[in-house]
């Protein structure tokens, strides 16, 4: 059904997996995605490798126990992206 705001894309309120060509892969609730990048809510942050986990053993991990907000806010440049998926698509 989905949230009612307007000038918002389909993924506002969705919590999403934001993977980047860098290391960094992110975790968090989409308020928009514009030109700009994406801006997301109750943010977590994983860089690749870091406490012996991957990206994909990260957002495994994610997905079954949830994540903990290391940020209220973040933007992520366009430029930095390389997907975007929900986080509840991931089995």
């Amino acid at each position: 059904m989905g949230t009612f705001h307007q000038n918002k894309g389909e993924l506002h309120g969705i919590t999403v997996i934001v993977d980047t060509t860098g290391p960094e892969i992110f975790v968090g609730r989409c308020d928009d995605m514009d030109d700009r990048g994406i801006f997301l809510h109750d943010v977590d942050l994983h860089r690749d490798g870091e406490g012996g986990r991957s990206k994909d053993d990260y957002v495994k991990r994610a997905s079954r126990f949830g994540v903990f907000k290391k940020y209220d806010h973040l933007m992520i440049p366009r430029e930095r992206i390389a997907s975007v998926r929900r986080l509840g698509e991931i089995a």
